[in-house]
This record gives C-alpha cells, sequence and structure tokens, in this order.
C-alpha cells in the first residue's frame, strides 16, 4: 500500500523531492489537507496523527526530522488558510484526474483509521473533492474502498 502511495505522491509532484522543505512545496499541500480531513470532525485521534505520520513518511522516506519539518509546514499553512481552495487548486493545475481521484481516496483511508465517519468528514471530504473536480462517484467509491480496507460496513451513501 504504501509504495502506491510513495508512486502516488511522487506522480503528483513529477519528482522526486529532497527532504529540505520550502515555499511553496507541493507536499505541503498534500500534507495541510491531510490535517484538514484528520481534524474535520472536531479532534485529532493519536491514530489518525500516527497514520498521516506514516503515510507521509513511508511516501516521501523522510527521517523524523524532515518529517516533523513538513507536517509543521503544513500544520502552519493548513492554520493560515481560509479554504480549501489554497490547496485544491494548485492540485487541480497540475494533476490528472487520476491523481486526484488517489488522493480523494487517501483522505478516506484517514477518516477511516478510527472506524468511525461523521458527517463533517463526508462534508470535507466532498468539498475538497469537488474543488478537485472529482466526481461524486468517484468520491464514493473511493470511500467505499476505504471503509472495505478499514472492515467497516457502509450504510447510508452520503
Amino acid at each position: 500500500m504504501f509504495d502506491r502511495i510513495r508512486t502516488f505522491i511522487d506522480s503528483l509532484t513529477g519528482a522526486e523531492h529532497p527532504n529540505p522543505i520550502e515555499a511553496g512545496d507541493p507536499r505541503i499541500a498534500i500534507v495541510a489537507l491531510c490535517i484538514q480531513v484528520m481534524e474535520a470532525d472536531g479532534h485529532a485521534d493519536d491514530i489518525e496523527r500516527r497514520k498521516v505520520r506514516s503515510m507521509i513518511k513511508e511516501h516521501y522516506t523522510l527521517d523524523d526530522a524532515a518529517l516533523d519539518a513538513l507536517i509543521a509546514a503544513g500544520e502552519d499553512a493548513e492554520s493560515e488558510a481560509i479554504d480549501f481552495f489554497r490547496f485544491t487548486s494548485d492540485i487541480k493545475r497540475h494533476f490528472s484526474e487520476e491523481q486526484r481521484i488517489d488522493l480523494v481516496g487517501m483522505l478516506w483511508e484517514i477518516v477511516y483509521v478510527d472506524g468511525e465517519r461523521s458527517e463533517m468528514e463526508d462534508h470535507v471530504i466532498w468539498r475538497i473533492a469537488d474543488l478537485l473536480g472529482v466526481s461524486g462517484r468517484d468520491r464514493i467509491m473511493k470511500r467505499q474502498e476505504a471503509a472495505a480496507k478499514s472492515d467497516i460496513v457502509e450504510t447510508a451513501e452520503h
């Protein structure tokens, strides 16, 4: 699974990135969206934090110091953002539809890691997917895939 995530994020950025974090680094936008999804239900569980950290660390093969710097940059960017557009507009301009759909799938994996899905998490991912140009059909498909991976039984379509 992590190889798929690594390949996906590498394809989003077009190249492997050095560990230093610089302004405009597309990894920051990805981390910021992950944080926004993680915090959508009003609290970020340790299991969600560990999921985000492990996905980012594994994908970018970062050491702990570089991971901490990237997470901090993503947190700063997320706290300064007034909406999702700041992050999604750049992703939409530079990445293929398939890559954007895969990103939505990754965001659903963050939602389901704690075994629960809230209405606010649904709303945040719906909004991000909409801004990324990901169809409702693809968003729901990725949600169902993430739920199946987490052994969550889906009961309603949102």
